[in-house]
This record gives C-alpha cells, sequence and structure tokens, in this order.
C-alpha cells in the first residue's frame, strides 16, 4: 500500500486503519497511540513509518526504551522492510549502569541544550523526515517531573517536528504512575489500544479536522503485523440491484412462498435438529448456481466432509458446485474470528468474489464462536449490509425443542427477518413427519398452509397442502373430523 493518500492523507500501513479513519492520517499533525504493555503500540508505529519509507519518505524512529538492535530484530522475525528506516537510539546503554550515568531529555535552561536534546535536533535538521515515531514520550515524563515544564517542552517539541514537515506519533501507556491527559489534550488525534487477555481492540476516540469511525474496532497481532477489522457499519454499503425473485427449484416450495425469495431480502429457516433446514437453504445455492451466480456457505458445526456426503446423498452436487467455483464453503471454528474478523471475510466474499447467496449455519454456532458477545448487533450488522448490496441472506436457526410449543427463534433474531420459514416433525398415525411453513413473508403474500416435507436419495419434495390438521404450532396435531 502506498503511503500517500490520492486525497493527500497518508497511509497508516495497516489494513483496516485507513478505513477507520476515511484515508489515514492528515499530514503534518501529531496523533497519540496510547495503551498498557503488549497492546500493539510499537507495530502500529512501526507500520506506519514502513508504509512511508516503501512510498519514498524519509522516516525516523526515536527510541528511548528498546533498543535499535532489537527493534530490527523484532521487524524482521514479522518480514517487514526494515531497510528504508532511519533510527535515533536513545536507550540506556549498558555504559549506563556500570558508570551510574544520569541525563535529562529537556533542561529548563535556555541557553545551552543537553546532549539528547541536540542528537533530536541534529538528526531531524539533517535528515528531514516526513514521518516520526517517538516509543514512548511516557519516558519525558520521568524525566520532567514538573507537570508545566513537561507541556512546555513537549508542545514545543511537537511545533519543531511539524515545522519540519512531520508526522508524529507518539506512544504512550497511560498508567496512574504516568498520566497522559495531557497529551491527549496536546494530540491531533487518539489511538486508543486496549487488550482484555481475551481480544484486542482499537478505538479512535479524537481526531481533528476529519470524521471517523466510531467504537471499538478489533485488532489482531500476530507474526506478519497489526491488522484492523473495523465494525460493519452498514448504511456506508450500497449497490444497486434488480429485485427479482429466486426460486428453489421445487415448484411445490415456490408456490408457498409466492414465486420465492426476492433477493436483498433476509430469510430465517428454523426449526429442530435434523429436520432439513440446511438441506432446504442449498436448494436455493442449487438454483443460483445454475443461473451463474455464485454463494457462500458459512458452517460453524459441520465439517466440509459430512455436509459433501450428506448433499450427494440427496442429490444436491455440492461438491461440483465447489469445482465450479458456483460455492464457497468455510468451515469456522468457535472463537476462530471476532465478530469483526468474520464480518470481512463475509465483505471479501461479496465485494471480491460477487457472491449473492450467503447462508450462516447456524445462529447457535455463530454466537459460540462470538465468545459470549451480544449476537444481535452482530447479526444486524452482517444482515443489513448484505441486503444492502443485493445479497440474499440464509440464517439457519435452530430450535430446542423437537415438540411443544412452537418458538421461531430463541435468540430474539426474528424482527430482522423479511421471511421466515418453519419446519417441524409432526405424528401422523404413529409415524414422525416433517412439515414446512411460512411464518412471515414482508414483501409479498404467501400461502398459509401446512406442506409435508420429504428428504429422499432423489432429492427434496415438497408435498400438496396438508389440509384439516390442526394443532401443529401447540405441538399437538390432530386431524379434524368431518362430519358426515
Amino acid at each position: 500500500m502506498d503511503g500517500k493518500m490520492q486525497d493527500g492523507r497518508l497511509s497508516t500501513g495497516i489494513t483496516g486503519l485507513d478505513e477507520v479513519l476515511v484515508g489515514g492520517f492528515l499530514p503534518g499533525r501529531s496523533y497519540l497511540v496510547r495503551g498498557g504493555p503488549g497492546t500493539g503500540k510499537s507495530t502500529v508505529g512501526l507500520q506506519f513509518l514502513i508504509a512511508g519509507a516503501d512510498s519514498g519518505e524519509k522516516v525516523l524512529y526515536i527510541t528511548l526504551d528498546e533498543s535499535k538492535t532489537q527493534i530490527i530484530k523484532d521487524g524482521e522475525k514479522k518480514q517487514f522492510n526494515m531497510k528504508g528506516l532511519s533510527f535515533l537510539d536513545l536507550s540506556p546503554t549498558s555504559e549506563f549502569f556500570s558508570k551510574m550515568e544520569t541525563y535529562d531529555i529537556f533542561s529548563p535552561a535556555e541557553v545551552e541544550r543537553e546532549p539528547i536534546t541536540r542528537q533530536i535536533i541534529e538528526n531531524v535538521e539533517k535528515l528531514k523526515p516526513r514521518r516520526v515515531f517517538l516509543d514512548a514520550i511516557t519516558q519525558f515524563r520521568y524525566l520532567i517531573p514538573d507537570a508545566f515544564q513537561f507541556r512546555k517542552q513537549v508542545v514545543s517539541f511537537l511545533r519543531f517536528l511539524q515545522e519540519n514537515g512531520a508526522t508524529v506519533l507518539l506512544a504512550s501507556e497511560g498508567s496512574k504512575e504516568a498520566p497522559d491527559e495531557d497529551l491527549q489534550f496536546l494530540s491531533d488525534g487518539i489511538l486508543e489500544l486496549k487488550y482484555n487477555g481475551g481480544a484486542r481492540t482499537l478505538s479512535m476516540t479524537k481526531f481533528r479536522g476529519s470524521d471517523f469511525q466510531k467504537g471499538d474496532h478489533s485488532l489482531k497481532l500476530d507474526s506478519t503485523g497489526a491488522t484492523l477489522f473495523p465494525k460493519l457499519v452498514p448504511g456506508a454499503f450500497r449497490q444497486d440491484f434488480l429485485p427479482d425473485t429466486l426460486s428453489s427449484g421445487i415448484p411445490e416450495l415456490d408456490e408457498l412462498l409466492n414465486g420465492g425469495l426476492e433477493r436483498g431480502t433476509v430469510t430465517i429457516i428454523t426449526g429442530p435438529t435434523g429436520v432439513g433446514k440446511t438441506t432446504l437453504g442449498s436448494l436455493f445455492m442449487k438454483e443460483a448456481a445454475g443461473r451463474g451466480e455464485r454463494s457462500v456457505l458459512y458452517t460453524f458445526e459441520e465439517n466440509l466432509q459430512t455436509l459433501l456426503q450428506r448433499s450427494e446423498a440427496i442429490n444436491i452436487p455440492i461438491h461440483t458446485m465447489i469445482q465450479n467455483g458456483s460455492l464457497s464453503v468455510i468451515s469456522v471454528e468457535p472463537l476462530q474470528y471476532t465478530p469483526e474478523e468474520f464480518s470481512r471475510l463475509v465483505r471479501r466474499e461479496v465485494e471480491v468474489k460477487g457472491a449473492t447467496i450467503v447462508m450462516i449455519d447456524s445462529m447457535s454456532g455463530y454466537k459460540l464462536s462470538l465468545g459470549g458477545a451480544d449476537i444481535i448487533p452482530n447479526v444486524h450488522a452482517l444482515s443489513k449490509y448484505l441486503a444492502n448490496m443485493g445479497v440474499t441472506v440464509l440464517l439457519i436457526n435452530e430450535v430446542e425443542a423437537i415438540t411443544g410449543e412452537f418458538k421461531a427463534t430463541e435468540m430474539s433474531i426474528s424482527y430482522l427477518a423479511d421471511n421466515i420459514v418453519f419446519l417441524r416433525y409432526i405424528e401422523i398415525d404413529g409415524e414422525l413427519r416433517k412439515v414446512l411453513g411460512v411464518l412471515k413473508k414482508r414483501l409479498s403474500s404467501f400461502q398459509r398452509t401446512l406442506r409435508e416435507l420429504e428428504v429422499t436419495k432423489f432429492g427434496v419434495k415438497v408435498g400438496k397442502p396438508l389440509s384439516g390438521l390442526r394443532g401443529i404450532l401447540s405441538g399437538k396435531p390432530e386431524f379434524i373430523k368431518k362430519t358426515e
């Protein structure tokens, strides 16, 4: 990625962060990167410098804590290109301990500058860096205990860098021992990094002169560096599409749905385990493949091999659809992705690969993968985004009760659905059978009858409307005896 964006902004060098900042940093300003140990401050600063160096800018890494040698080693382990970086290593050497030397970063004396101040000035005036990362400005506070002098010196320092054309990132731990409220006031922007032991987040709490995406965004640190996964804002995405109706390929089912499912709608297919929910959803993807469209199935519970075997056994050619590129089946392990990271995967399938149908199987598995997070805001954002993009959404929902009082869902997500298709088991003459019906269809009318569903080796069969049957929703179905 080029360090310089088209509108003059500077790329952060971190995938996803430019999106949060609506294009990147404003040049010639100072930004505070604050957070506790291990939250990724140094990595953010390093990638910011590398993005500039890769685009031909001169950049400077000023370190007051970790040595230059160690920083380079850590960067090379992440396969960063460290060759274009200049360093000013002001970290204490081993001689500091052996000789018991002490020094100040800034001296209040105006006549004579301290050696370290002189080094900073000389390096900046000689190099003329476009980007500077100072790691960490917390060290300044330890060496200038007077609050007024500290603030005055920091203001002077930032003005010096900016007057020399630099955009500055300052790392700060912001601890109780070294609070940084004054630095927050002085900075043009604040990047807040957090790590709670299970998840990392980044939030922009201030950005002078620009809008930005608010909220906690998921941050991932791994062997390749930092990647940000912004919160999905559905209203920011929209594309034109034809509001046509998608057939299931089963005439009787299409009759029940008044022709099928409208493109760009959200459908909940709900029912107990083993009743045929995934199979029913697969019918729409099979028909889409016949039209040359692409679908994607995210499975949180069933592995690919089991899905392939079961689908082939009922004449749904999942394997062929995968081979010809009309279907992607992605198995998702619990806790593998954050909600934002999962949304990014879905966006890639839609925006890059052109998927027109997305099926999530199932909501209970998706909830488990969130690690206890509230499922409703995440499903809401993802569903609305997909609908805005003209994608047909199939949400597979499993209810725990096989018999008994009817419940559409047990997660309070029914309001999201444009369509609700339910499947149930019923007992007729001592035999367990499957039936399906439509509970809701927002954009058109639908048949308010029930039909029997059979899944055989020849495929899916939907019968004629069942008449004379009552008590389905109460869990006690019975035929009404005709009066002779």
